[in-house]
């Protein structure tokens, strides 16, 4: 169990570097700070776990590219992004896991597909490349510094490129949301964060389910 330290605070909000977060919720095990900017709620740096912690949760992780049922989850995210792809269109699957499958539904789908995940397949090149579009499924809640990476990878898109995220967005009720048991969440967005990230990158912003959303890169640059 984390250790909650008295007088815990929130240095700044991981998302758009706002000085000043305001504590809204804990839980006994962790804190969790909101942002007044972002609307971004995040845990404390010194409640997070270290690596060999947070890897032993992904190992216990059995998501494999011959379950269907794994496939179908992707599906929310594959389905409505593959349908607003142009034939040829070249993507990277971010933080891939263990048994990378939606990369390989893009690739049975006509569109290649690189991956990189820096426990599993780490393939730093692969972060150099630009794309038409970038996916990242059940990650962005493990991000300790999420304003840098997705400010990086919107930078690999090409004009007109997607960025397609998956990850469940925080509800009224978050003291009984059942995301927030998982140790190895330490950021939670809101509608409101992914809007304030798009308007921030310059990009729409799309939300085809509740756990999906699409962002768009202009395509004049």
């Amino acid at each position: 169990m984390i250790q909650v330290p008295e007088n815990t605070t929130m240095p700044s909000c991981p998302l758009c570097a706002n000085p000043t977060t305001h504590h809204f919720h804990a839980d006994g095990r962790r804190d969790y700070f909101r942002c007044s900017v972002c609307d971004l709620v995040a845990v404390p740096p010194e409640q997070r776990l270290g690596p060999q912690a947070e890897k032993a949760v992904y190992d216990q992780h059995d998501n494999r590219p011959d379950d269907p049922g794994y496939r179908r989850f992707l599906g929310r995210l594959f389905d409505p992004l593959s349908e607003r792809l142009s034939p040829g269109a070249e993507g990277l699957d971010f933080g891939a896991g263990p048994g990378p499958t939606l990369s390989l539904m893009f690739e049975e789908a006509g569109f290649a597909t690189r991956i990189h995940d820096p426990y599993y397949h780490p393939a730093p090149e692969n972060l150099k490349r630009y794309y038409d579009f970038i996916t990242a499924t059940e990650v962005v809640e493990h991000l300790f510094a999420p304003g840098p990476v997705l400010f990086a990878l919107a930078r690999q898109l090409r004009p007109g490129g997607w960025l397609g995220l998956m990850t469940k967005r925080t509800p009224e009720d978050f003291a009984r949301w059942h995301y927030i048991r998982d140790p190895t969440h330490v950021v939670f967005f809101s509608e409101t964060s992914f809007r304030w990230l798009a308007e921030t990158l310059g990009m729409s912003v799309d939300f085809p389910a509740a756990d999906v959303v699409l962002m768009r890169r202009d395509t004049s640059h």
